[in-house]
């Protein structure tokens, strides 16, 4: 194999923007890496996430196209 191949892999020092930090590895040239969002802040690990509703939607999109589609009883008797 190759030597000097892969690029040095570190500790680097993650700063959010939110004020958190923590080390991680990384192959970043510097010491500090700055972030604008982290697990601390990020709205789907905090659960201040809407999330839609998933319930009813079937229905939704039945009610939605209704009468566009023929169903297959009709399209058979009128061939």
């Amino acid at each position: 194999m190759k030597k000097d191949v892969h690029p040095k892999y570190k500790n680097v020092d993650v700063k959010c923007s939110c004020g958190n930090h923590f080390v991680t590895s990384s192959t970043v040239t510097r010491d500090v890496l700055s972030v604008e969002v982290c697990s601390e802040c990020h709205p789907f690990y905090t659960g201040k996430q809407s999330q839609a509703t998933q319930g009813g939607r079937l229905e939704k999109f039945n009610a939605k196209f209704k009468g566009r589609l023929g169903s297959k009883d009709s399209a058979a008797s009128a061939a």
